[in-house]
């Protein structure tokens, strides 16, 4: 999958994130599953879609590696600026992943609404203007907004 196509799937979910009703989530036990789901959904797109990236730009050493070691990666290559934002998204998306506790979902929901999104947004932006400097005849790339 080219650069192009994986940012263009963690926009996607973006967006379905970005549209929550996150009042309706403090009440409704489905809603609050599904802002959850759709929070772990949009973050695991975003690190693979930072790692192609960082790839298509030439970091080799973005090959292989996990959530935490791209993240780190990227913060160093200037992709990200908040790192420990990051840090915090992975372990939330870890934690909520494995066990369920309304006090913890609570926070969750908080955090993506006032940190998480605009982290989200802030790498959407970066990785828009990552995708227009590389050279459109290399394979990782494909843009098909031109």
């Amino acid at each position: 999958m080219t650069a192009s196509r994986k940012l263009d799937n963690f926009i996607k979910c973006l967006s379905t994130l970005q549209g929550a009703d996150f009042s309706a989530a403090g009440e409704d036990d489905i809603y609050r599953t599904g802002v959850t789901a759709q929070f772990s959904l949009t973050f695991e797109l975003a690190w693979k879609a930072l790692q192609e990236m960082l790839r298509a730009h030439g970091v080799e050493s973005a090959r292989t590696g996990s959530p935490r070691e791209i993240l780190q990666l990227a913060f160093k290559m200037g992709f990200i600026n908040d790192e420990t934002i990051w840090l915090s998204m992975l372990r939330h998306q870890n934690a909520s992943a494995h066990e369920y506790d309304e006090s913890m979902t609570d926070e969750l929901i908080l955090l993506i609404k006032d940190s998480y999104l605009p982290a989200f947004q802030a790498l959407k932006e970066t990785l828009e203007n990552k995708l227009t400097e590389l050279d459109p005849d290399d394979k990782l790339y494909s843009n098909p907004r031109k």
